[in-house]
């Protein structure tokens, strides 16, 4: 077996956050084993890509580094973002199309959304969601009325990504599309034990505990694997195609650094510890352009309860600079990037009452103050910024209208002291953040070198491509890219020409 030392001098960093090396087919000595389709990683997009290459016909080898499969997406909140006019959508009374999805998603998850692969999305979107159905996955025709988070119910449909407030309602009929599989509260574990049942009829070989290090090349196409099981290095031969689903690089605090310092700051990253970047890096070490690297996403689970929106959301200086009734991932996001991670949460006395003091993750009330300028002092945000931020405010509420960020009528509510306000400063809240950049890939999973081509025999999915969501996000969309693009890349790879 080839060696896996380097020969020359590297940059030690660049053995954490650069590309990985390929090996020569040459240099392989055995093949340990082989298949059509070997795909590296078992959480969703991994297998819906072996359940569409089981179906295409061809043979199916998947290396999943942990004990079994799941990964990230079993510990998700389980919501798939589907619409254009789903049956649940339907039965619960809301019209959808896919013409309004694809302008919400391009508007949510950009800027430099891939146009060809939200079309795509949008227009297979009701077909994904019988497929799914099909495959074991059940929903419920019931809308559950908070938004932003799973239902703790078994409830089946919910506004996941700020489609009902500005700016996003102005650009497309607003509509939910958060699909909740029919499992009480966080249904990630539920939706991937569905989505293992279904890859097991196909009868692929699973072997777990497989670290996979590099691949192998010949004639510049990709024909295999190297991985490390039980301490020793195997040479998997991958006859029509290499499918990469092995997450992201959350958990990779130098390629953090490198291309996303602000998520480094975060407490709560979401992810496992194989979300390490390898993936990615082997990817690059054949050529593969990454997109996106330098974006994260970041919940900060500011609602439910939604009445919150009420309050004031303000930076550091004591001004706001978004509007408060958006999904709260988009609040996060906002919060960390443009926010510099310094936000606070004004609340009055009644709507103190009204939430009972916290939210639904118990975040409370830090500070209380009989004036503005008292608040100001004690949160450390300049006095005559904030009285004027709140001033302002409640011009519009007077005005009925809020003209600096358009946030809906409802929400509109004066502001008078007493104030308090929650903390949401970085190293204080809960920011959740995941990578939203990897491989470039086409709508059928080939990843791409820079100047567009393909890379013969390299496939992937998931979070180790850039996906639909590439600057914003909505919830449901990584299960819903994931699981849609894992099976446009497993029957593409199960029917890739041998060369």
């Amino acid at each position: 077996m080839p060696s896996m030392e380097r020969v020359e001098a590297v940059d030690p960093a660049d053995e954490i956050i650069g590309p990985i090396d390929p090996v020569a087919a040459s240099e392989v000595d055995e093949w340990h084993d082989e298949a059509d389709v070997v795909i590296v990683g078992l959480g969703c997009a991994g297998a819906c890509a072996a359940i569409e290459a089981g179906e295409a016909g061809a043979s199916v080898l998947v290396l999943e580094r942990a004990g079994a499969g799941g990964g990230t997406s079993a510990m998700a909140g389980g919501i798939v973002y589907l619409g254009g006019g789903t049956p649940i959508q339907e039965a619960c009374g809301f019209a959808d199309t896919p013409d309004d999805m694809f302008a919400y998603l391009v508007a949510a998850c950009g800027p430099g959304v891939d146009d060809a692969k939200a079309r795509v999305y949008c227009d297979e979107s009701v077909a994904h969601y019988h497929w799914l159905v099909e495959h074991g996955v059940p929903f419920k025709a019931e809308f559950f009325p908070e938004h932003d988070r799973e239902p703790p119910t078994d409830a089946g449909l919910i506004y996941s990504g700020g489609e009902d407030a500005a700016p996003f309602d102005r650009i497309a009929t607003p509509a939910p599309r958060g699909h909740h599989p029919q499992y009480p509260d966080a249904a990630g574990a539920f939706l991937m034990e569905r989505l293992l049942a279904a890859v097991e009829v196909t009868a692929p070989t699973v072997i777990a505990d497989t670290r996979v290090d590099r691949l192998i090349v010949e004639a510049e196409r990709v024909v295999g694997v190297l991985a490390r099981r039980a301490g020793r290095e195997q040479a998997v031969r991958a006859r029509h195609g290499v499918v990469l689903t092995a997450g992201g690089f959350t958990f990779n605090r130098e390629m953090l650094r490198h291309h996303c310092q602000p998520a480094t700051r975060c407490l709560v990253p979401v992810g496992t510890d194989n979300d390490d970047g390898s993936a990615i890096r082997i990817g690059m070490g054949v050529g593969a352009a990454t997109r996106a690297m330098g974006v994260a996403e970041c919940a900060l689970p500011i609602m439910p309860p939604r009445v919150l929106a009420r309050g004031i959301l303000i930076d550091g200086e004591g001004e706001r600079f978004l509007n408060e009734d958006t999904y709260t991932g988009r609040i996060g996001q906002h919060a960390l990037y443009e926010a510099e991670g310094q936000a606070f949460w004004l609340v009055d006395e009644a709507l103190h009452e009204a939430i009972d003091g916290r939210n639904v993750v118990g975040m409370r009330v830090a500070w209380v103050a009989e004036t503005v300028e008292e608040l100001a002092e004690e949160i450390g945000v300049p006095a005559d910024a904030l009285a004027r931020t709140v001033e302002r405010y409640n011009g519009h509420v007077a005005d009925g209208v809020d003209a600096d960020f358009g946030k809906a009528a409802e929400f509109l509510v004066p502001m008078q002291p007493p104030l308090g306000a929650i903390d949401l400063r970085v190293d204080h809240a809960i920011y959740a953040p995941f990578t939203l950049g990897g491989l470039d890939t086409d709508t059928d999973g080939r990843v791409l070198h820079g100047d567009g081509s393909t890379i013969p025999g390299l496939f992937a999915a998931g979070r180790t491509t850039a996906g639909l969501a590439v600057g914003g996000y909505a919830s449901g969309i990584s299960l819903g890219d994931g699981t849609f693009f894992g099976r446009r890349a497993g029957r593409t790879a199960a029917t890739s020409a041998r060369s």
